[in-house]
């Protein structure tokens, strides 16, 4: 089993996919364990002194003139993680969960929030003996961290809450169990410390992002190939126009879709005819993909930022001895890049969703109506062009940014909120969404490509099409579609199709 060593920095977006979806231990790195003692080490020196420290000696939020005798301190703690557990809907995929606790794992290893070793360890084991805590997904506000997600997690390790060991629903004390562990007796300020990050939204919007990442680099696959059976120019796709208007994401994208199409016969074939311009969806689809490449990058370096940060509160300084009282908790930069991503991805779907359009729309393509023969007894691709309609509009309400929406919470003490663990939700259904809409694409790009028997496509575009035909074949007569489109985003999903083209034309970048 490969093992990912969580340290001061470099934990990179593969790293965590790694270890969220394919089951990767953690470990600390070097010099992580003396960090973490040297903080704890200056938070017991303050409980012994009676120091008023926030959420070790004083109560929480709007309670935090409240002091808490040296008595109290442990029992502050669990009553934090009981009180605050009050998460409500779906609970969140295993893969978000492993994610988020080794995110949390990640921000203790800096030795900045005033934990024991024994606690690290114990979140260690967890996550490397495969329990998933169950965290309902909906009730963080998205500042003072991930207080209520968090609380969830946090829950397991005192032998309170629930888990999912081995797919069956166990209690706490149970999973502890089965990790060999006894619930955990927490020290001062440990309580506040599982909870105050922004580890639950960085979670869910790094997986996001990854997926992201993948779907930009298939979209230009996509339209590479509908440009094609649209019988467009590749013109557009000229390094020239894209020096002349340098963002980087656009460059990008022309040059994708120039090498998938190179000595494409499809293309060759109507150089001399009297079309003028292509319509944007094609024309513009370096313009639009790269825009969106932009913000995905955008949302890519502020996810990585985030995951290896120090986002709690209060800040344990050991090398001046001291506590730092901040808002590393607030999820704003990440609730914005969220939003903005959302923004992005909605895009790739929406331009994909107008070329299906052309697709299948004979008054556009020149192509069978809904690309299939017998049209009237055979509906062939009508309803797939409906289902991507129906998802791009889902996207466009879900890209109503959440981040503008606070309220205030704990007696207006907490007066502006991130909301960034909602946006981050919200981007993963849009990525959901857009892959759906991508291989539906692809699915009738592949149909009308069946159609140019005497003339071959290019090398990336013939690639992805062969892959494709692989797990689904021609639409002869009507059938169920829904099993072809599932079978064309778990393509997306595994890389099948992107590794097949990068074969054959070099990396898609």
């Amino acid at each position: 089993m490969e093992t990912i060593a969580l340290g001061m920095d470099g934990l990179t977006l593969d790293d965590l996919e790694r270890i969220a979806r394919h089951k990767a231990a953690v470990s600390l790195t070097a010099g992580s364990e003396g960090r973490i003692d040297r903080a704890w080490d200056l938070v017991t020196r303050w409980v012994d002194e009676e120091r008023t420290v926030y959420g070790v000696t004083t109560g929480f939020g709007a309670l935090s003139d409240v002091a808490i005798s040296k008595k109290d301190t442990r029992k502050l703690q669990y009553n934090i993680l009981k009180s605050h557990a009050v998460g409500v809907g779906r609970p969140l995929p295993p893969e978000v969960v492993r994610a988020i606790m080794a995110l949390r794992i990640k921000d203790f290893a800096r030795g900045n929030a005033g934990v024991r070793r024994e606690t690290v360890t114990a979140l260690m084991r967890v996550l490397n003996a495969g329990v998933i805590p169950l965290v309902p997904e909906k009730g963080s506000v998205g500042a003072s961290g991930d207080l209520v997600p968090l609380a969830h997690v946090g829950l397991v390790l005192i032998g309170e809450g629930e888990a999912y060991v081995d797919n069956s629903r166990v209690s706490g004390r149970d999973a502890l169990d089965a990790c060999g562990l006894s619930p955990l007796r927490l020290g001062a300020g440990e309580g506040l410390a599982l909870i105050n990050g922004t580890q639950v939204m960085t979670a869910i919007g790094g997986l996001a992002v990854f997926d992201a990442v993948r779907l930009a680099r298939h979209t230009d696959i996509a339209a590479a190939m509908s440009l094609e059976v649209l019988m467009g120019s590749k013109t557009e796709f000229d390094a020239r126009i894209h020096r002349m208007r340098p963002h980087p994401g656009q460059a990008i994208a022309a040059e994708n879709m120039d090498r998938l199409t190179h000595a494409s016969e499809i293309i060759s074939s109507h150089r001399d005819c009297k079309r003028v311009q292509d319509a944007y969806t094609l024309r513009c689809s370096p313009q639009v993909h790269g825009a969106s490449r932009d913000a995905i990058a955008y949302a890519r370096t502020v996810v990585e930022t985030e995951m290896n940060a120090s986002t709690g509160n209060p800040l344990i300084h050991p090398q001046s001895g001291d506590f730092l009282l901040g808002g590393n908790f607030h999820g704003q930069p990440v609730a914005m890049a969220m939003d903005f991503m959302c923004m992005a991805v909605a895009e790739l779907a929406n331009i994909s969703e107008r070329r299906i359009e052309r697709l299948v729309n004979p008054k556009l393509s020149g192509l069978p109506a809904f690309l299939v023969k017998d049209g009237g007894l055979n509906s062939g691709f009508m309803i797939a062009q409906y289902v991507a309609a129906a998802l791009v509009s889902e996207n466009k309400v879900m890209s109503h940014p959440a981040v503008v929406d606070s309220i205030p919470t704990s007696a207006n003490k907490e007066d502006h909120v991130s909301m960034g663990t909602i946006s981050a939700r919200k981007s993963r259904e849009v990525v959901l969404n857009a892959e759906n809409v991508i291989a539906i694409e692809l699915l009738c790009a592949a149909q009308a490509l069946d159609l140019f028997t005497n003339m071959q496509p290019g090398a990336g575009t013939k690639a992805a099409y062969t892959e494709i035909r692989k797990v689904v074949p021609h639409l002869e007569d009507d059938r169920i579609l829904s099993a072809d489109v599932k079978r064309i985003t778990e393509l997306i999903r595994s890389g099948v199709i992107l590794d097949a083209v990068e074969e054959a034309v070099g990396a898609v970048q």
